[in-house]
């Protein structure tokens, strides 16, 4: 396995909120595990969100007793919820932040997901393929034919989310579990990187790039010249080589 993981402040913004994770080793049970989680909140707050969230998300998974990774990784992440709920009843600064989380761990072949908020994961070959599903409200009018898929790209109502850790006392988290092939690349990644390329922008930016650190690299320098309104945070994985 080769990854590579990179995360950048972008070009419009004083703070980078997103945080990012990686271990290709074991963490507890899990035989491995990689997490994306973009903040959100006042001054700090959507930083000590993200930061916070994944942390524990990492210390649960570490001592957890279970052996299921679905089982595990909703353990985690509704633990860490919890937590983040109760930190921000105890500092009226931090009232109302949040972070999406998309959390991956890889058994062989098979991927195993979870998902809340809009930060995305991707297998990428001859084709692109979102395998998580946004919670926007934005991809929500989508879903129900209210909204043409491109003109959302551009709707003033995008960064709105549905779901996020921190946000309501019991948290639904979506799971997916993929195989992947001989070939395939596994990206995760920040809103802040497909609000500023398209998705066969980004299918065709990885298969020009021979290496990990150059597919990520190059996707935050191109997200970059298009604007970088965002921060901006990439994961690519290269699961069998």
């Amino acid at each position: 396995m080769k990854t590579f993981s990179i995360t950048d402040i972008g070009q419009r913004r004083e703070m980078n909120q997103d945080y990012v994770y990686t271990s290709e080793k074991p963490v507890g049970n899990l035989p491995n595990l990689f997490i994306v989680a973009d903040g959100m909140g006042g001054h700090n707050a959507g930083d000590y969100a993200s930061k916070y969230t994944v942390e524990t998300i990492v210390d649960v998974a570490s001592k957890s007793k279970l052996t299921e990774p679905i089982a595990i990784l909703d353990e985690a992440i509704q633990t860490a919820n919890h937590m983040l709920i109760d930190r921000a009843n105890e500092n009226p600064q931090m009232k109302g932040m949040g972070t999406t989380v998309v959390a991956l761990t890889i058994l062989d072949s098979h991927l195993v997901i979870a998902n809340v908020g809009d930060s995305r994961l991707y297998v990428v070959n001859q084709e692109i393929q979102q395998i998580t599903r946004d919670h926007s409200l934005v991809e929500e009018m989508v879903r129900l034919g209210e909204l043409d898929k491109e003109i959302a790209r551009e709707h003033p109502d995008k960064n709105i989310i549905t779901r996020a850790i921190g946000a309501v006392a019991e948290v639904d988290i979506d799971f997916f579990e993929v195989d992947v092939e001989q070939g395939d690349c596994i990206l995760m990644c920040s809103d802040g990187l497909t609000n500023m390329i398209e998705d066969e922008d980004i299918r065709a930016i990885i298969m020009s790039q021979r290496d990990v650190a150059e597919q990520a690299e190059k996707l935050v320098d191109t997200a970059n010249r298009n604007g970088g309104r965002d921060n901006i945070t990439v994961i690519v994985i290269h699961p069998f080589e």
